[in-house]
């Protein structure tokens, strides 16, 4: 009896960790990546492949702080742009804008780019500006993190070449921030993302050298149902395989 016992419990263990990994796998399946350090104008931080679904937690810690990204198009590749912010208290109302510098596009937006961002566009470049929207909401099971969604667009680069994209806040507010390109999902990015965001969790101080700014009049946003505590949920969500796995070994209790 006492085997059998201890057999059902290494058996609900070992099926429990399988579906942490397929539920990461599917949850996770952009490539997260930490900025670090501070991307800037002259040093941007580098998406390798824009077609594949990346995501780039960020900081704006500063009133003036700009964010530079970049990566390289082929003619008439479109590739999808997006801005995501992080459920951290305080940051409801956090809504940062979006340029994007690539040669070809039209140039009538450019004048709309922060005052750091201006020198780098040249007479051929243009500029699409991507502002923030109301808000929709999700929520990732996996890392238990819930997030704001508020702007995506999908951009066709007209010409071969260097593509940047600049964060920024207009009015100044300081928070965090995923910046998202593509869609293709690899699994992939940071192998030490779990202990990375734990650090990343938290509200941004405003530093002491700038007065307090005004929060942002940003679109609305959508109310967020309270997330449960972990500790209110032992068992594991089962899908089919792990369903069928249970059956096999006697052990389809745990996804009671």
């Amino acid at each position: 009896m006492g085997s059998q016992m201890i057999l059902k419990s290494a058996i609900s263990t070992l099926l429990a960790l399988l579906c942490m990994v397929v539920s990461m796998r599917i949850v996770l399946a952009h490539q997260p990546f930490f900025e670090n350090p501070d991307s800037t104008a002259s040093s941007p931080m580098r998406v390798r492949d824009p077609v594949i679904s990346t995501a780039l937690y960020s900081t704006l810690d500063r009133p003036d702080d700009v964010d530079f990204f970049a990566f390289t198009v082929t003619a008439g590749q479109t590739i999808e742009i997006g801005l995501t912010i992080p459920q951290i208290p305080g940051q409801d109302r956090f809504a940062p804008h979006i340029g994007v510098l690539s040669a070809g596009l039209d140039n009538s937006e450019l004048s709309e780019l922060p005052e750091s961002a201006q020198p780098l566009a040249s007479n051929r470049m243009g500029a699409i500006l991507i502002e923030p929207a109301e808000a929709t909401v999700f929520f990732e099971p996996f890392s238990r993190t819930a997030y704001w969604r508020r702007q995506r667009e999908k951009i066709t680069f007209p010409v071969n070449g260097e593509v940047l994209v600049v964060v920024w806040h207009s009015e100044g507010s300081v928070g965090r921030y995923n910046l998202v390109v593509g869609q293709r999902e690899v699994p992939g990015g940071d192998s030490d993302f779990s202990r990375k965001l734990k650090a990343y969790w938290t509200p941004v101080e405003q530093s002491p050298d700038y007065p307090a700014q005004p929060e942002s009049a940003g679109a609305e946003v959508n109310e967020l149902q309270p997330i449960p505590d972990a500790a209110e949920e032992s068992t594991p969500r089962c899908n089919w395989l792990v369903r069928l796995l249970a059956a096999l070994f006697g052990s389809g209790d745990i996804c009671s």
